[in-house]
């Protein structure tokens, strides 16, 4: 977890939509797919028509052109646009929409088969909470951009789906949608179809696996030697990330009663000064994760435990190897991060889930794809990160936030990571003593085995029930 650029070179897109209540995985009602006769199209109009612009401005609609509704949650849309450079990361952004931003995702990834005029998309998608499309209705506006994230002005004109021309809203072949993983509209760059089926023969998990760390955090304080017998740090080293000179303070991991249940408990402090901050971070000493499943249920807080509110604070769960050279390939990095108050840009509440193939800290270059959503969570949420041979998936109290592509998939195994920081003192300048709260009611990760949420949920409860507070059967890297 590094610090990311200072708001004058705004922040690298961070990943990941909505986060909807509940653990359990929720029914949907039966709606149309590609094949029973279903599908839809789509609009385009374009609201920044130069060449060059400061950002790409892709407004859709998308139209229900079958007979029956259509779930939105089984829609996807991908933008194709070339890229300003190799090395040039971008990020998504929906500035209104009559569905709601909140209910619509956006996330970058690479053709199979990169053209002049395409080797990036933008792949829209909707949460369940976006609901149905009746037949021959539409989403209304989706007012959506892109821009590299470094805010330098890029060029449209050889973007695939792009016209400067196209000022009001009709259909739009250069974009393609997907209907419940059918493509039913539009034409992809040169070989570059967006279905993809897997092949049967593949087994849905890796083979092999299924050892699995569990830790329910009862634990009595921070000096309790079962911490690190477990296998956990609880840093009280400097530097980064958050505000220079600012401490890592062993003493603010506490592990409190809640409703009769141990949780570990990340407290971070300020009274407005680099010298009165004191941030937290619990690490795993091992770093011997890799593919399978990675899940925490963990509580984001929007306001202080006590104090004056507005800081710029980031609240994290996370998986991370250490990066060996700038731009280095086999780096990797799996996020959950909420700031409840802005930060990099941003003036309010934001969850991103980001997956990171590799950067480059100075000067600031980096590879990655994100999903976001503009909202509070403030509360308890179940958080699952799943890895396999082919997508990295983020799914929030049992469905999915975000899917994440192959090219940013670990090749080297990682550590298991909580802290809560700061990344200035820009969100609130008072020098009165505040204090922030993130909990963590418990971890788990199983090797090479992809869980859905469900299956996670039934793994905890087995062990509660069988009162195990802690079991590694990880093996080494």
């Amino acid at each position: 977890m590094r610090n990311r650029p200072p708001t004058g070179r705004r922040r690298l897109a961070l990943a990941l939509s909505a986060l909807l209540g509940g653990s359990a995985l929720i029914a949907l009602p039966t709606t149309a797919g590609a094949a029973d006769g279903g599908g839809v199209a789509v609009q385009y109009r374009t609201s920044a028509s130069g060449a060059t612009a400061d950002q790409s401005e892709p407004w859709l609609k998308v139209r229900n052109t079958g007979s029956t509704s259509v779930q939105l949650s089984q829609v996807k849309i991908r933008y194709y646009f070339k890229a300003d450079s190799a090395s040039t990361s971008y990020r998504f952004a929906c500035s209104w929409a009559v569905k709601g931003c909140a209910n619509i995702t956006g996330t970058f990834g690479t053709p199979a088969n990169p053209t002049a005029t395409a080797d990036r998309y933008l792949e829209i998608g909707f949460t369940s909470s976006a609901g149905t499309l009746a037949s021959g209705a539409d989403t209304g506006d989706m007012q959506l951009r892109f821009y590299q994230s470094n805010w330098q002005t890029l060029n449209q004109a050889d973007d695939y789906s792009f016209s400067g021309a196209q000022t009001s809203y009709a259909d739009w072949n250069k974009v393609t949608a997907q209907l419940a993983g059918a493509t039913v509209w539009g034409t992809a760059p040169a070989g570059n179809d967006p279905t993809d089926p897997t092949d049967p023969t593949d087994p849905t998990e890796p083979p092999g696996g299924g050892q699995s760390l569990f830790d329910d955090f009862s634990y009595t304080s921070y000096t309790d030697p079962a911490i690190s017998a477990h296998g956990w740090n609880v840093r009280s080293n400097s530097g980064g990330p958050g505000v220079p000179g600012a401490n890592w303070d062993p003493s603010k991991v506490t592990f409190p009663t809640v409703s009769g249940n141990k949780v570990m408990n990340l407290e971070t402090s300020t009274a407005g000064t680099a010298e009165s901050t004191k941030q937290t971070e619990v690490v795993s000493k091992s770093t011997k994760f890799k593919n399978g499943t990675y899940a925490a249920r963990v509580k984001f807080a929007d306001a202080p435990q006590s104090g004056p509110d507005g800081d710029h604070l980031v609240q994290t769960f996370f998986t991370i190897n250490d990066l060996k050279a700038p731009m280095a390939d086999d780096y990797a990095e799996y996020d959950f991060e909420y700031l409840p108050n802005g930060g990099w840009g941003e003036s309010g509440n934001i969850l991103y889930t980001t997956s990171w193939e590799t950067y480059n800290p100075d000067p600031w270059q980096a590879v990655n794809q994100h999903t976001e959503s503009r909202q509070s969570y403030a509360g308890w949420h179940d958080l699952v990160l799943t890895i396999d041979n082919s997508s990295i998936k983020y799914y929030i109290d049992g469905q999915l936030f975000g899917t994440h592509d192959a090219q940013y998939l670990p090749e080297r195994p990682m550590s298991i990571n909580f802290n809560q920081w700061l990344i200035d003192l820009a969100g609130q300048t008072s020098t009165t003593a505040r204090a922030y709260n993130e909990q963590v009611d418990y971890v788990l990760h199983v090797k090479d085995q992809v869980l859905t949420p469900a299956q996670v949920s039934a793994k905890v409860a087995a062990y509660r029930t069988a009162g195990t507070a802690f079991v590694d059967e990880v093996p080494a890297s």
